[in-house]
C-alpha cells in the first residue's frame, strides 16, 4: 500500500466522522435554537441549507472577540449572533461545536492538500 492510499483512507476516515458529528451538533443544538424565537433569525445567512449549523458551530468554536469584530462588519449579516448563541447553549453544545467545526476545518484543509500535493506529482511512485 503506498503513501496516497494510505493518506486517502485517513482522509475518508476523517470526513466521516466529520459527516457524523455534522449531523448530531444540526439536530442538538441548531434544531434548539431554529425554535427559539430570539435565536430564529439571528443564525447568520444561509445560502445552502444546513449552512447555519456552520455559523452556530464558527460562533462557538472561534474567540469571542474574533466573533465580535466579524458581527460587528459590514458582513455582520453572514456571521451568527455570537452573544446570543452562548445564552441559549450549554457546555455540551459548546463541546461538540467545536469539535465538529475544527474537524470540518481540518478535513477540508488536509483534503486541498492532498488534491494539491497529487497534481504536483509529490505521491508519484
Amino acid at each position: 500500500m503506498n503513501t496516497i492510499t494510505m493518506l486517502v483512507g485517513v482522509m475518508i476516515i476523517a470526513s466521516i466522522v466529520t459527516g457524523i458529528l455534522y449531523v448530531a451538533f444540526g439536530q442538538i443544538t441548531v434544531r434548539k435554537l431554529r425554535k427559539n424565537p430570539e435565536t430564529k433569525n439571528a443564525l447568520g445567512s444561509e445560502f445552502v441549507s444546513g449552512w447555519d449549523i456552520l455559523n452556530v458551530a464558527k460562533a462557538l468554536s472561534l474567540p469571542r472577540s474574533w466573533s465580535e469584530k466579524l458581527e460587528s462588519s459590514p458582513l455582520s449579516s453572514l456571521y451568527a449572533n455570537s452573544n446570543l448563541v452562548f445564552k441559549y447553549t450549554t457546555k455540551f453544545d459548546h463541546f461538540l461545536g467545536a469539535m465538529f467545526f475544527w474537524c470540518w476545518l481540518l478535513t477540508g484543509c488536509f483534503g486541498l492538500l492532498l488534491v494539491i500535493l497529487n497534481a504536483f506529482g509529490v505521491f508519484a511512485n
